[in-house]
């Protein structure tokens, strides 16, 4: 079945003349003192090697210091303007925070300081390769600018073409997501490689702002393929909202805070078109759309419907089901949507937003990896596995506590919804 689907602040400057890809600009060699007695300045290694030519847009100011710490990064074009960058957490690298432009010229200075006070500059100039001619991977970044979300709610990144396993790291490292307070997570990939979501071993705390940023626009992309856009967003994380649903009881349970508010009686997809179990997240509400399922296989109908929550990819919603009332709480008789009331669905419309967890059990088959925003149906050791790139070992999931979805508005372009 197939389904749809870290900057740190310390601004910089960049400026203008050529740089590859694979070189490097160094300094003197490594002295604990100066002929004269003098403590010697540190070793500095910057990259792109100047005057390298047909370096991808995406090139980042790349720099190694021995016996110091980089002070100061200017980065400017051949007109002079420069060219606003954020480092790395590492320090390792200076990442222009727009897209570098085409056949043009770049230059970066660089300063070192050592810990007694003497200092190392170098300076590289770059040229930039002509705008690719290969065609480019689409990418959709799920995660809009200004809005509140729930403390569910992964940073996902879908591809079309997938992305190739050896191309992953390359990608990745083009990823950035920056939270405040501080709360780190990981990237991971779906074996398909056609989506990669980020989030933190625990959910999101009520109150975080999170910025993202996908800068792959130029970004080689394996042999054949180069990134499409540079697409970033800040939003915050709102109140504490979650959903769980028990097929054994055919009850939904409203948690704000870990505290239940309401129980709401449900109607499940029948034993022909199950609803999944697992975890998942509210990916759009809408207050009116229509299910369009004709052509698919146990399909074939057309029906506008009120009050609608995407939870999958493959059409399964939470929405009012004022035709199967008298079945709600006791029999399951959907196309795999949870059923409920006109006056529920409404009701719940003003307490959830995008990005709240939903977890159903007991139901006959398990949630899919990639139907829907599935980040949360793994453990955090699971879901760690899925990075290209090494997690921080000192990574790990906190102490057990209540799952705490919140609010939010918006939503992602979507399939036409399938299911009932």
């Amino acid at each position: 079945m197939s389904f749809r689907r870290r900057l740190t602040a310390l601004s910089v400057t960049i400026v203008a003349t050529p740089l590859a890809l694979g070189g490097c600009t160094e300094a003197r060699k490594l002295g604990a003192r100066s002929a004269d007695g003098r403590a010697a300045p540190p070793v500095l290694t910057v990259m792109p090697t100047d005057r390298a030519r047909d370096v991808p847009i995406t090139a980042e100011i790349g720099t190694q210091v021995a016996k110091g710490r980089i002070s100061a990064v200017r980065i400017t074009d051949d007109k002079g303007v420069e060219v606003k960058a954020e480092p790395r957490e590492d320090g390792t690298a200076w990442v222009p925070t727009a897209p570098l432009q085409p056949k043009r010229t770049y230059t970066a200075e660089v300063t070192a300081t050592g810990d007694k006070g003497a200092t190392t500059t170098r300076k590289t100039t770059f040229t930039t390769m002509p705008k690719s001619t290969k065609p480019a991977i689409t990418s959709t970044l799920y995660f809009s600018n200004e809005q509140t979300y729930g403390t569910a709610m992964p940073v996902t990144v879908a591809f079309d073409p997938p992305i190739p396993k050896a191309a992953r790291a390359d990608v990745q490292r083009r990823l950035f997501v920056k939270t405040s307070p501080a709360q780190p997570g990981t990237w991971s990939w779906l074996e398909d490689g056609s989506q990669v979501y980020y989030r933190a071993p625990d959910f999101w705390r009520p109150g975080t702002t999170i910025s993202v940023r996908a800068a792959l626009q130029g970004l080689p992309i394996g042999k054949d393929r180069v990134g499409d856009a540079d697409r970033s967003a800040t939003s915050k994380i709102g109140r504490q909202v979650s959903l769980e649903i028990d097929n054994a009881t055919k009850q939904m349970s409203v948690l704000r805070d870990g505290k239940l508010i309401r129980k709401i009686p449900v109607s499940l997809g029948k034993p022909s078109t199950p609803t999944s179990s697992g975890k998942m997240v509210i990916m759009e509400k809408h207050q009116n759309t229509t299910f369009d399922t004709r052509g698919e296989p146990n399909g074939g109908y057309v029906v506008d419907v009120e009050d609608a929550q995407r939870l999958t990819w493959g059409g399964e919603f939470i929405h009012g089901a004022p035709w199967s009332e008298g079945d709600q709480g006791t029999t399951n008789v959907s196309h795999g949507c949870t059923n409920i009331s006109a006056a529920a669905a409404d009701w719940l419309m003003g307490v959830t937003q995008v990005g709240d967890l939903v977890t159903f059990t007991g139901t006959e088959v398990q949630l899919q990896a990639g139907n829907g925003w599935t980040a949360w149906n793994v453990s955090w050791d699971e879901f760690a596995k899925g990075s290209a790139l090494p997690v921080p070992a000192g990574l790990r999931p906190a102490q057990a506590q209540v799952p705490h979805p919140g609010t939010a508005v918006g939503g992602s372009p979507a399939p036409v919804p399938s299911v009932r």
